[in-house]
């Protein structure tokens, strides 16, 4: 199963590679990202609260790149399966060589799936993400723009992601994950492949429910219209938390 999976995601990044032909035009940025993400439990219910924030700056943190909220509700069926739902608003700057002609803002509604399974001796977790996007076209000039009109997308994420042990306590840990991100819909033209983003990291439970994770991710991005491809070297730092909610 997990050779198969593997197999799976080469051959969808080897298919998308071809589209970036000769005269593609190549941007290079580094980016620092700084995110928050918590999974809260109600007591010992199997549902939960998911908060998310995200910043994103550009020119190594000169600049803004883009600022995202996500907050949803998790269910878990089992300890090794989980379902989520939410929503999510994202504002995305003017940034690099080519950038967008305005800021824009986005806002989206995703449904997940997150899978763990062991194999290699590895703990492995998937996760396949839909989301429903909502665009701002915007019209105007100089400092003065406004949405136009919100573009409807489609979008399809798969995350493998797993950790190795660094230490006897298991209290710090190797992390190696990767995410493909497929457009797809009625608007989508030129680049339904969307991005690719791989993470090489070191991470370190603080507590039985915290951990921090740093590392670096090279993210790979075909922005719409599919001629302009961003190769953006990113620096990460996530604080993440499990902390459960007490029930009254």
């Amino acid at each position: 199963m997990m050779k198969r999976t593997l197999f799976t995601i080469l051959a969808l990044v080897c298919l998308a590679a071809p589209l970036a032909a000769s005269d593609n035009v190549h941007d290079s940025n580094g980016h620092l990202w700084f995110i928050y993400n918590g999974d809260h439990q109600f007591g010992s219910s199997p549902w939960g609260l998911h908060l998310e924030g995200q910043v994103r700056r550009a020119e190594m943190g000169d600049e803004w790149q883009q600022w995202l909220i996500r907050p949803g509700i998790n269910y878990t069926l089992s300890p090794t399966l989980q379902f989520s739902a939410g929503w999510a608003y994202a504002m995305t700057y003017r940034y690099g060589d080519y950038p967008v002609a305005f800021d824009f803002p986005e806002h989206r509604a995703w449904e997940q799936v997150v899978y763990t399974a062991k194999a290699l001796g590895l703990e492995w977790q998937h996760r396949l993400r839909l989301e429903q996007r909502w665009i701002g076209e915007m019209e105007g000039a100089g400092n003065d723009w406004n949405v136009e009109n919100w573009r409807y997308e489609n979008r399809l994420r798969y995350l493998l992601r797993t950790t190795i042990p660094l230490t006897e306590s298991k209290r710090t840990f190797l992390i190696l994950w990767d995410e493909v991100m497929f457009n797809f819909g009625n608007n989508v033209s030129g680049n339904h492949f969307d991005q690719n983003r791989a993470f090489i990291g070191i991470g370190h439970k603080l507590s039985e429910h915290t951990r921090m994770e740093f590392g670096f991710m090279e993210q790979t991005l075909q922005r719409r219209g599919g001629r302009i491809w961003e190769h953006n070297h990113t620096f990460g730092l996530w604080f993440m938390t499990k902390w459960p909610f007490k029930t009254l």
